[in-house]
């Protein structure tokens, strides 16, 4: 009984049984109570500790349950013989890892990422929620087709179709929480021979989503006009991923001339296929907007993406993609087992907002909205009159600024910070470094900028750089 002398504390918020569970692991893990030893009955152990023999009936049916003791029937409870698991020499990491970003001090931050806070149409997608939950409908409890719900789909097909001039069905439509999660379903969809094409500068997340999945890619240098032909043709891809409608981050759009160019590329050869990435093609400020290169396609060589982050919220994560015929069917037979990780609640929500016709009229006010922004922003600049260069076309979220005083890209940003301005350097967009221009040249977004803030911020940047 000796090895049993152990301290029970009754007051403690710990059950007593678990106490006592909690002290005989304990010894047997050290081997202090050799396996194959024979434990006390209940009895014994219960007039010795002062405790009830429910309590012990507890602690051994807890020791039995993970292992450690077994019970023979006429006999008693015996110990098993645990393995020790063995104990690597691994230095220990000292302190509390914090894995979050700490928020940056400044007064003004010209982010890309976001929307503008303020004009969110709260009001109707509660009540939107409300009837939606209010239906009792058990199509919410399922999981539902793993495309994405047939209504949201039918919504996103149509709407795609009078806005952007895709053609496609609601077959063909698969919605995600994310484009980077869409791409990694492509990677899973085409063999491991393949090799994307990503533009050089582009979209930050693509290197780093093939790296990470092992799929192989090459940077391939754009022009004014979008990626170049004697590029692609030199780095021997035969999946490019582009944004003809609005160039991230350089801003620039697409000629029919180039389109046609690519598309023909995609048609000499069964295995090249496009990945048109329609990131933030709703908001074009001057002119008409430009048809998705997926509506020139006769081919069933584009595979079409867009996402709802920067027309509603990045928070919704309610992201599609339109697949080729040919691709649905293997993407059925290969990856229907992936589920649609979008809650049904939402859409459910997303394709009332859209249907009901609240989708357009956010649209439309964010336009106009963003139009204005981007008019002030441009105009501040302009009135410096201090030799900074706008680039890029009159859309999107975002603009570059180059800014021809010498100063170095690094400069820029340090010297904007401590004027507490934040702004982001292009060279982070660069897969491949070899062509960076030296010229100083920054992203700046205005989505999230208050209006009556963005002379401030301007008027604080050059006081920084000039």
């Amino acid at each position: 009984m000796d090895l049993f002398t152990c301290n029970l504390e009754s007051g403690s918020k710990i059950p007593l049984y678990e106490q006592l569970y909690s002290f005989i692991k304990s010894e047997i893990q050290s081997g202090k109570i050799p396996c194959f030893t024979k434990l006390p009955s209940k009895r014994k152990l219960s007039s010795y500790l002062k405790i009830s023999q429910n309590t012990i009936q507890a602690a051994y049916e807890q020791l039995t349950d993970e292992g450690y003791i077994e019970s023979i029937e006429r006999s008693g409870f015996y110990v098993n013989k645990v393995e020790n698991v063995i104990k690597l020499d691994i230095e220990e990491t000292s302190g509390i890892i914090d894995f979050k970003d700490s928020p940056s001090a400044v007064d003004y931050d010209f982010s890309y990422h976001g929307v503008d806070l303020r004009t969110f149409p709260y009001t109707t997608w509660r009540k939107l929620f409300k009837e939606v939950i209010s239906e009792y409908d058990e199509e919410l409890l399922l999981l539902g087709d793993p495309r994405g719900h047939l209504n949201l789909r039918n919504c996103i097909a149509e709407y795609l179709h009078q806005s952007r001039g895709v053609n496609c069905s609601s077959n063909q439509i698969i919605i995600n929480s994310g484009t980077e999660f869409l791409f990694q379903i492509l990677i899973q969809l085409f063999d491991q021979e393949s090799v994307y094409g990503i533009e050089n500068p582009g979209y930050e997340k693509l290197n780093l989503l093939f790296s990470t999945n092992l799929a192989k890619f090459r940077a391939i240098d754009i022009d004014e006009d979008g990626m170049k032909l004697e590029e692609i043709a030199k780095n021997e891809s035969n999946i490019l991923c582009i944004t003809p409608a609005h160039q991230f981050p350089s801003g620039q759009v697409m000629p029919i001339n180039r389109r046609a160019q690519i598309l023909n590329w995609a048609n000499e050869k069964d295995d090249r296929y496009i990945i048109e990435d329609d990131y933030d093609s709703e908001f074009k400020y001057s002119g008409k907007p430009i048809p998705s290169l997926q509506g020139l396609d006769t081919n069933d060589k584009v595979i079409y993406m867009g996402s709802f982050s920067k027309s509603l919220s990045p928070s919704l994560r309610v992201s599609y993609m339109v697949l080729p015929a040919h691709l649905l069917v293997r993407y059925m037979e290969k990856l229907s087992f992936i589920n649609c990780p979008v809650p049904m609640m939402d859409q459910k929500v997303l394709a009332r907002f859209i249907e009901e016709g609240y989708f357009e009229k956010h649209l439309n006010k964010m336009r106009n909205l963003y139009k204005k922004k981007r008019e002030l922003l441009v105009r501040a600049i302009k009135t410096l009159d201090s030799g900074m260069e706008v680039l890029g076309a009159e859309a999107g979220l975002h603009l570059l600024l180059r800014v021809n005083n010498g100063m170095t890209e690094e400069r820029l940003e340090s010297a904007a910070l401590k004027y507490g301005v934040k702004v982001y350097g292009v060279s982070k967009y660069y897969s491949d470094k070899k062509n960076l221009d030296s010229r100083g040249t920054v992203l700046i977004g205005y989505a999230t900028m208050e209006e009556s803030d963005i002379d401030k911020a301007v008027n604080r940047l050059y006081q920084a750089w000039f």
